[in-house]
């Protein structure tokens, strides 16, 4: 079996070029492919190849004492999804191009909700306040195309720096809300809590780990349908299995 790992992190990079060589040479090196992105702001890779190996690159990787905080959201396919191994330096790790929508910019993280709370909220029907909970997707149309949380806020972009447009006209029906946005590993849904709640909307959270942390600790509870992946697997399930898997490429209903 294939390990593939998603994962991000907030961190100021100096040595953004000098970090992309040790990174793509790391990499090739263990046989991984995916994508890796460099940034001053951060990291963000989607990485497959052999469990151990995989695994002893992260290990690698949070050596540095920069990244000993990377967390890697987890799952299998038969085959690697991936047709080559891309690490690129980038201004941003995912594209907004707002500023006060990086950690970096605000000197802390948005305020969140695990997925188990949120799991609790959704059967409850409200948040532990007794407020009503709307569901904010970060993700294009795409991608939610696929499968997203029952009833949630869905906005009609093609990029993700079109959603603070695409959710103004929202935002006074959403005062009386706990909101609690969410794309598919946590970056976006991220960015856009930081930028939002510094724009005003103070009710706003975020998903810790995106749709894919929230698979890992509650399963599917809530959502409908499945979570799209920018790799040959399509798209995964709520217990993490891809929509198409095998060198045949067969779909699974």
């Amino acid at each position: 079996m294939i390990l593939n790992i998603a994962a991000y992190l907030f961190v100021a990079i100096d040595d953004v070029d000098a970090l992309t060589t040790r990174l793509r040479e790391r990499a090739c090196v263990c046989d991984l492919r995916g994508t890796v992105l460099v940034a001053p702001e951060g990291i963000n890779l989607f990485l497959a190849g052999d469990a151990d190996t995989l695994r002893g690159f992260l290990d690698w990787l949070r050596a540095d004492p920069r990244f000993a905080a990377l967390h890697a959201k987890e799952s299998w396919s038969d085959v690697v999804p991936f047709a080559k191994l891309k690490v690129k330096r980038k201004a941003e790790i995912i594209a907004f191009r707002r500023e006060q929508a990086s950690p970096l910019d605000t000197g802390e993280r948005a305020p969140a909700v695990d997925p188990p709370t949120l799991a609790r909220w959704l059967a409850q029907g409200h948040d532990d306040a007794g407020k009503r909970v709307v569901l904010l997707d970060t993700r294009n149309r795409e991608e939610f195309g696929f499968g997203t949380f029952k009833d949630a806020l869905t906005l009609p972009i093609d990029n993700f720096t079109d959603l603070p447009a695409a959710l103004a006209p929202h935002r006074e029906a959403l005062r009386d809300a706990t909101v609690v946005s969410f794309c598919t590993g946590g970056i976006r849904c991220e960015k856009a809590a930081l930028w939002l709640r510094h724009d005003g909307m103070h009710n706003l959270l975020q998903l810790d780990g995106g749709i894919l942390g929230y698979f890992e600790q509650v399963g599917g509870a809530g959502y409908d349908g499945r979570c799209f992946v920018f790799d040959e697997r399509v798209a995964l399930d709520a217990q993490l299995k891809p929509l198409v898997d095998g060198a045949s490429a067969e779909v699974r209903a």
